[in-house]
């Protein structure tokens, strides 16, 4: 599973990268969304690299992720409660943990697509080159749950 981010906003955007940014749900700056490692996924990643960065999470960045900033569709923040009384998972990790093994999707359980996620604190390493370069645009491997820690 990849954990993909919003990082550059909308001026100057091409349509069809516009549009692939918007099939991934991210139509803001400092959106986040969780997504499954398929070739298709893999093609709008590319397509969209310079306006987002991605990675792979792991279960424990997920599970303070959702415990922080996810929501079910009514609005509701999502508790170890009423996770409870809503799904079978009787927790937020054992719900991470179902997630990131492609046992459950989000929309099976009625929670929001997008985390809105804070800017991060002490900023970005640098937006406008690419994270081989030492920015923060495109993959960027296991460092994607540092960037969502100072985020979350």
């Amino acid at each position: 599973m990849f954990f993909v981010v919003r990082v550059r906003g909308t001026t100057g955007v091409k349509k069809d990268i516009a549009d692939t940014l918007k099939m991934l749900r991210l139509t803001r700056i400092n959106h986040g969304v969780l997504i499954e490692d398929t070739p298709s996924f893999d093609g709008m990643l590319q397509k969209a690299k310079d306006y987002i960065t991605w990675g792979e999470i792991d279960s424990e960045t997920l599970t303070e992720v959702i415990s922080k900033r996810g929501k079910f569709v009514s609005g509701e923040k999502i508790t170890d409660e009423l996770l409870a009384e809503k799904t079978q998972y009787s927790s937020i990790g054992d719900l991470s943990n179902a997630l990131i093994n492609g046992d459950v999707k989000g929309e099976d359980i009625e929670i929001k697509p997008v985390f809105r996620l804070h800017p991060p604190r002490k900023g970005y390493e640098g937006i406008r080159s690419s994270i081989k370069e030492g920015g923060s645009l495109g993959y960027r491997g296991e460092s994607i749950k540092d960037l969502v820690k100072k985020m979350s």
